[in-house]
């Protein structure tokens, strides 16, 4: 609209945490960390299944999917959410963050996974690395 001033947006990210996983904590200081810096953030919260993210990222029409994977079920439900996005012809980048050993990430990336963030990244990383898939 007219005579509103434009935001300065980085881009629009879903974040989501998926299967049962309950643990949100991480998700959820990422979200303020992303918002702070300028994006746009959708959170769905908790006990998602692969369609409801896609859809909802084909709803939302965000740039980036970030999904949060503590669990152990990484490489069931990541893969899972990248073809759900697949099959309604949705093409954005799906982040993964969370607790991902090293000699996963091969079949992560393999799978679709754009990028993999570790309890070991920095917000900066964090930010950066967001950036630039939005790119």
């Amino acid at each position: 609209m007219s005579g509103e001033p434009e935001m300065n947006r980085r881009g629009r990210i879903l974040l989501a945490k998926v299967g049962l996983d309950g643990h949100d904590r991480g998700v959820k200081v990422v979200a303020r960390t992303l918002r702070d810096a300028g994006f746009e953030v959708i959170y769905l919260g908790l006990f998602n299944s692969p369609d409801g993210v896609a859809a909802a990222a084909r709803d939302e029409d965000v740039d980036i999917v970030g999904i949060s994977m503590l669990s152990g079920a990484h490489l069931t439900l990541a893969p899972a959410v990248v073809d759900a996005l697949r099959q309604i012809d949705v093409d954005v980048p799906v982040v993964v963050g969370g607790i991902v050993p090293d000699g996963d990430l091969t079949e992560l990336r393999a799978a679709g996974i754009a990028a993999v963030l570790t309890p070991g990244s920095s917000t900066d990383e964090i930010v950066a690395t967001l950036e630039g898939l939005c790119r």
